[in-house]
């Protein structure tokens, strides 16, 4: 079953296993009425989650339940706190409602970023539904199963030196340096990328979860979450007009859905009788 909400903020395609995969940075629209604000470049929305649902187009076979939005995350980043506390302290941060590109460079015309009045506005408009859809529908899936995996689905350019420094390992692994799953689920997920020597691997390095792995992740509850940030480079042009690459793509989509299809074995066994 899908559900677009009634605003257009998300999509929700409910599945049949204890698994929901949230892909809070693929929306690529900007409302008509904020973008004058925006420089030109901001536009282009340059530092979306490029082509994640067309990557992971195997969650229907796996049925797994998927949440996706509609806007920006220049609009709004789904995935930082409603408080905008930083995710990352002494490490450069994007907002709750970014006023930067990744390079550092400005977001928004001179004098046209949001002020407290309007990120208020946003959060309501947009982070509140996106969330409240998504721990609705753990709770669904808790209730038909007893426990819940959450895989919360992320690509970025392999370098950006705003945010880290060199290259970063193609698949970046994290689970809040472990309290948002059960280690054996992070280890089995480490174990299928094992699998492939090839690819370089990082668990709880740089990126260890943002606020939606350490928010929902609540193991005593029941409820696993694990992030996986990976480099773009592994399916597509990480340059304009980033094109979706189908021979890469071919070669990493094994792995990665034998990443997903783990981490749920994983979590079921934690819960056999």
């Amino acid at each position: 079953m899908s559900e677009m909400n009634n605003d257009q903020v998300y999509t929700l395609q409910c599945g049949s296993v204890p698994l929901l995969v949230s892909m809070p940075h693929i929306g690529t629209a900007i409302p008509a009425e904020l973008q004058p604000a925006y420089t030109a470049e901001a536009l282009k929305v340059e530092d979306t989650d490029w082509h994640l649902a067309k990557l992971y187009n195997f969650l229907p076979e796996l049925g797994a339940s998927v949440l996706t939005p509609h806007y920006s995350r220049y609009v709004i980043d789904l995935n930082r706190p409603p408080d905008d506390a930083p995710m990352y302290p002494g490490a450069s941060n994007t907002e709750l409602c970014p006023t930067r590109f990744f390079s550092g460079e400005p977001l928004y015309k001179a004098g046209c970023e949001p002020a407290p009045d309007e990120r208020a506005r946003r959060r309501e408009a947009y982070w509140q539904p996106y969330h409240a859809a998504l721990a609705a529908e753990l709770e669904r899936i808790k209730a038909q199963h007893g426990f819940a995996l959450l895989w919360d689905a992320h690509s970025i350019r392999s370098q950006i030196p705003w945010l880290f420094e060199g290259q970063l390992p193609d698949l970046n692994i994290g689970t809040a340096s472990g309290a948002s799953a059960h280690e054996t689920i992070t280890a089995a997920v480490a174990q299928a990328c094992a699998e492939s020597p090839h690819i370089t691997t990082a668990v709880n390095g740089r990126f260890k979860g943002g606020y939606i792995t350490r928010r929902y992740g609540q193991p005593s509850e029941g409820v696993h979450a694990i992030q996986l940030e990976m480099c773009q480079s592994l399916y597509m042009q990480e340059v304009a007009p980033f094109a979706y690459d189908a021979a890469l793509a071919s070669k990493i989509q094994p792995l990665l859905k034998n990443m997903v299809s783990s981490a749920l074995s994983a979590c079921r066994s934690c819960y056999e009788k």
